[in-house]
């Protein structure tokens, strides 16, 4: 077994097996050698898996990858851009990105305004993706501490993948996908009236990308769920939070 990362892949990670138990049986006998190898929707062989045994034209068939559904929907990787400026009203020094930033600090010294020009992302008001967080779509963003009530202004961001297909959530009442659960498929204004269900504390994103909001309506703080398997948010900073409403990241790139 072959456990195989390279930077630059979209592969994030594989593993490789021969099907066959003996080349030399398999040559022997005249029999077709078939390889096998496993595709993860994570880094370090995490989330999802799909087993395959030949060629594969379209991996979003099986595994939501946002790589993979970005290639093949257009044969390239499809990013967003978004320009960021030191001063309020896109004033002073800029940095142009394409891609997640974990410490907007490597390029300027604040960020007090933005642009977004095309896809979608997410701000957040302290380095490495943590503290509040504020949702950017395609627009200008004049005053970043005045609309997104960030005092120090965007410290890092990430890029949000364009998805295509469903969406599915399953939240849970308690940490650790305790308590009472429901899955989503849509979006839900309200989870005390949909569900009789007064706290969120855990989640599971199957498919798509989710916005999460700490009041019903879809106001107030709000955080940014990828596919994957949220156990605690209290151990994400959330501490003391209650999502009370979910809604499905459907903008497409421009």
């Amino acid at each position: 077994m072959v456990r195989y990362k390279r930077k630059g892949l979209n592969l994030v990670g594989t593993q490789f097996r021969s099907n066959s138990p003996s080349t030399t049986n398999m040559s022997n006998s005249g029999m077709n050698m078939r390889g096998k190898i496993i595709f993860y929707e994570e880094k370090n062989f995490q989330g999802r898996s799909y087993e395959c045994m030949s060629d594969c034209s379209d991996m979003s068939s099986y595994l939501n990858s946002p790589s993979a559904t970005n290639m093949s929907n257009s044969g390239m990787n499809m990013r967003g851009k978004i320009i960021f400026y030191e001063e309020k009203n896109f004033q002073g020094r800029s940095y142009e990105c394409m891609s997640d930033c974990s410490d907007m600090s490597s390029y300027l010294n604040r960020c007090h305004s933005c642009r977004v020009e095309s896809g979608c992302f997410m701000g957040y008001d302290r380095t490495n993706y943590m503290g509040s967080q504020y949702f950017m779509r395609r627009g200008e963003y004049s005053d970043c501490m005045g609309m997104m009530g960030m005092s120090g202004g965007i410290r890092s961001c990430r890029m949000i993948p364009m998805h295509r297909g469903q969406f599915r959530m399953k939240i849970y009442e308690r940490e650790n996908f305790g308590g009472q659960s429901h899955e989503l498929m849509d979006d839900c204004d309200n989870i005390m009236d949909r569900y009789r269900m007064n706290d969120c504390q855990s989640c599971h994103v199957m498919d798509g990308h989710w916005l999460m909001y700490e009041q019903p309506q879809f106001r107030g703080k709000m955080m940014y769920m990828r596919p994957g398997e949220y156990r605690s948010f209290r151990d994400m900073g959330m501490s003391g939070m209650r999502f009370m409403s979910m809604r499905r990241i459907m903008d497409s790139f421009n």
